[in-house]
């Protein structure tokens, strides 16, 4: 996983065409590379959010009880899981229609490998006020610019419409599970500060 991980940052274009070659399954991709990275943003917003606490400026530092934030990080871990098979599905149902290749398989691939980026930058909510690098996620629609003629066989001018229609999909899927993710967010409580003198 980790070399995959590296290639698929460093030098996606070669990496799309591994890929694209190598037989795989869904469940196998799961449990060897979606399953750990879609874990790590959970894992890090509940330490921030519930250890290292949210600075606001005058009024102090906030902290989510752990318990909620554990909750939360369940949940949003599930829905991420679901949210990489229903943008496998969109993936797939759009390729016919930009003279590409319908095939589950790699469209699940498609999903998976260009979703790394976004999954890695979720280490910044280890500390809240770094929350903003997690920007760098982005860089996982170049990603799957890059590798949409590689997996789908989508002819090279019709990989930016098909891109951009994937990317829509995406975006709404986000925003689901951050709403839902959202309802579940516990309400911060303030740290106790030092014990005045």
């Amino acid at each position: 996983m980790r070399e995959r991980v590296k290639n698929i940052l460093v030098q996606p274009r070669g990496e799309w065409e591994v890929v694209a070659r190598e037989p795989s399954t869904i469940g196998g991709l799961y449990r060897g590379y979606v399953a750990p990275l879609a874990a790590i943003g959970p894992i890090a917003a509940t330490i921030g959010q519930s250890l290292v606490g949210v600075g606001v400026p005058g009024l102090g530092r906030y902290r989510v009880p752990l318990g909620g934030a554990l909750v939360q990080a369940a949940v949003t871990y599930v829905l991420s899981l679901a949210a990489v098979y229903v943008l496998a599905l969109v993936i797939d149902a759009l390729a016919p229609r930009f003279e590409g290749r319908k095939d589950l398989e790699q469209a699940f691939k498609l999903a998976a490998y260009s979703s790394t980026a976004a999954w890695l930058a979720g280490v910044f909510a280890l500390f809240p006020a770094l929350g903003f690098l997690s920007m760098l996620g982005l860089y996982s629609l170049y990603l799957l610019y890059l590798g949409v003629p590689v997996v789908m066989k989508v002819p090279e001018s019709r990989v930016l419409p098909y891109t951009a229609a994937v990317i829509v999909a995406a975006v709404v899927i986000f925003f689901v599970v951050a709403a839902i993710g959202g309802v579940l967010m516990p309400s911060p409580v303030a740290m106790p500060g030092p014990t005045p003198r």
